[in-house]
């Protein structure tokens, strides 16, 4: 069974969600891909893809969903505001 989950940060430069992909493709088993922009209009303040596709084929062990929440976590402490 796969498991999909779609990773957004509203308004992330595409080189930062490289850089979250490139850290979240080492965790053993995880795929990652890019959503494209869907807006058909230019804003500067809207990133240049829609966000990240993570999918693994069979449950993540417990030290790789600790691994991916500490990425997740790591970025979001960044470059989400509340």
């Amino acid at each position: 069974m796969e498991i999909k989950e779609r990773i957004e940060f509203p308004g992330l430069p595409l080189a930062v969600y490289r850089e979250i992909a490139a850290h979240l493709r080492q965790v053993e088993g995880i795929q990652v891909s890019f959503i494209p922009q869907s807006s058909q209009e230019f804003d500067y303040q809207q990133s240049q893809i829609g966000g990240l596709w993570m999918w693994w084929s069979s449950h993540p062990s417990p030290e790789s969903q600790q691994r991916i929440e500490q990425i997740l976590a790591y970025y979001r402490s960044l470059y989400t505001t509340s």
